[in-house]
């Protein structure tokens, strides 16, 4: 009897995995990235970071930096000029940009000649940065879920990859992985030609005052 009885817990188990998985029920890829993209919307600054592996053909090969919704940022990035890398600490506030190199002390540049490498500043913006990237997505799929993010595959255009990747000139079957409990994004991935480049998000809406360096 003993032995019949642990016989029907042993199946009973099994098939309760089988058909469980032993987790909750994945969300609909869809209606995740829209949440997503609302939230995204409504955030107020963050940390990011930018990382390249292997060659990809961008300008930019490495960022790292605060930014606040109003579109003002600090940070350092790593820029391919003329196909020499350097490395620049900026700070831009309004339409100025102040930024130094390795050596010598800060200049002034227009956030317009900055965009021609880089604009921090449209990561956060509404019509063009994360929220509008994460709208735009087609055939969405969450694969799994990972330590406290849904990790999602999905097609990114490339005319909105741009403004927070420049140099990317076709659409990318990238993986983003979004916060469970906001919804918001904390990783993206995207395999280009040459290589990849991982996007990275923290430290949302925590307080952040940009102000431009000291004279001198």
């Amino acid at each position: 009897m003993l032995r019949r009885l642990l016989v029907v817990a042993v199946l009973a188990l099994a098939a309760a995995c089988s058909s469980g998985g032993g987790g909750a029920e994945l969300p609909a890829g869809p209606d995740l990235m829209k949440k997503a993209a609302e939230a995204m919307k409504a955030v107020k600054s963050a940390g990011f970071s930018i990382t390249t592996e292997g060659k990809p053909n961008l300008p930019i090969t490495k960022a790292d930096g605060r930014l606040t919704a109003g579109g003002d940022a600090d940070g350092t990035l790593t820029l391919n000029i003329l196909g020499s890398l350097q490395e620049v600490s900026f700070t831009l506030v309004g339409e100025t940009v102040h930024f130094k190199g390795p050596t010598g002390g800060f200049q002034k540049m227009s956030k317009q000649q900055l965009a021609q490498y880089y604009d921090p500043s449209a990561i956060l913006a509404p019509a063009k940065g994360i929220a509008n990237l994460l709208a735009s997505a087609t055939d969405p799929k969450v694969e799994a879920a990972e330590s406290g993010s849904y990790r999602v595959a999905a097609t990114l255009p490339a005319n909105v990859i741009a403004p927070i990747v420049p140099g990317v000139t076709q659409g990318v079957n990238a993986k983003v992985w979004l916060d469970q409990a906001t919804s918001r994004l904390t990783k993206a991935s995207l395999p280009l030609q040459g290589g990849t480049v991982t996007v990275s998000f923290s430290d949302y809406d925590a307080p952040v005052t940009i102000t431009p360096p000291a004279a001198g």
